[in-house]
């Protein structure tokens, strides 16, 4: 969905968290709720992952990344500002070319990238110790 003339924006979600992606026009700087991705988040992996959708298209010094997350885990906030990322980058495609042979969607597409990972936590069940794991069974 595009917000304002050089503003494009999407929304992520994966586990318990939900971020608010804004792309602006800029020089590849990345923060999250108002700190540098580096600071935000502990492991280099979590980063190299949220950022893939920007190597991807080749975008990553074209776009500033604002993201504001909420809820879950760093995993599920970082899947949830890359999923956020990949909407926008998609927002911004439609606005700039429909349906060509620039298309950023094919890429993303076949990197898994646009497809939201519906896997959540299993509730725990009563009787039990945890979702599916029963307490020890004894003869006598």
């Amino acid at each position: 969905m595009k917000k304002s003339n050089n503003t494009y924006y999407g929304t992520g979600r994966r586990k318990g968290a939900i971020a608010k992606v804004n792309l602006v026009n800029g020089t590849g700087k990345i923060t999250v709720n108002g700190k540098d991705v580096h600071e935000y988040f502990p492991f280099e992996t979590l980063v190299m992952d949220l950022s893939q959708p920007l190597e991807l298209t080749n975008t990553k010094e074209i776009f500033d990344v604002n993201a504001e997350v909420s809820g879950g885990g760093f995993r599920g906030q970082a899947g949830a500002v890359r999923l956020g990322i990949t909407k926008a980058l998609l927002a911004y495609d439609s606005t700039t070319s429909a349906e060509s042979e620039n298309s950023l969607r094919k890429p993303l597409k076949v990197a898994g990238m646009i497809t939201r990972d519906a896997r959540v936590k299993e509730r725990k069940k009563y009787g039990l110790k945890k979702a599916r794991r029963a307490p020890q069974f004894s003869k006598r």
